[in-house]
This record gives C-alpha cells, structure tokens and sequence, in this order.
C-alpha cells in the first residue's frame, strides 16, 4: 500500500493565529502517525506559479490514514484556526510505487 501525502500551500496572513493552530493541531497529527517532512518558506518555483508563502508536507502511512486525520474530530477542530490565518490549498497524493501502472 502506498504512503499518503497530505501537501498545503499556505498564504499566512496571521502568524500568531497559526501558531495557535499549529498548537492545536500536533497531537491529532502525532495520533494518525503523521509526520511532517517539510515546512518551507522560501520553495524554489522552477516552472508555473506557486501558491502561499509556505508549503508543508506530511507523511502518513496510507491515503487512507491521511484522509482519517484530516476528517478527525481533534483536527476539525484546529482547521478553523488555520482557515482564519492562511488561505491555503490542501490535497492528499498517493505515494509512487514501482507496481503501479
């Protein structure tokens, strides 16, 4: 089963807010067994446009858990607090595994 990948590109327009948020929401993070690979302010845009100031990415074990933490009731209740200091995109990527097609 591949690893998922829950990747947010964050325009923060309130640092102390997402403090806040990110306070509130470590210990759900921790329960999925999430574990954050990258918190960037400074990506190096090669082509395109790239949203936010800050890009974060986390790991999980499957698709599945990344989903299970993010509709989490201990997450849902950080996601306001990160919704009111960034305007952010957020997806979830399924990890690259030789077998798949």
């Amino acid at each position: 089963m591949p690893k998922g990948y829950l990747i947010l590109t964050e325009d923060i327009h309130d640092p102390a807010g997402m403090a806040a948020y990110g306070s509130r929401s470590g210990a759900p993070l921790g329960e999925f067994g999430g574990r954050v690979l990258v918190v960037d302010g400074s990506v190096e845009v090669l082509e395109g446009e790239w949203h936010g100031n800050r890009t974060v990415v986390v790991e999980f074990e499957s698709v599945e858990r990344a989903r299970a933490w993010y509709e989490s009731p201990g997450y849902q209740a950080a996601l306001p607090l990160r919704q009111a200091a960034a305007d952010c995109h957020v997806i979830i990527a399924s990890g690259f595994t030789a077998d798949r097609g």
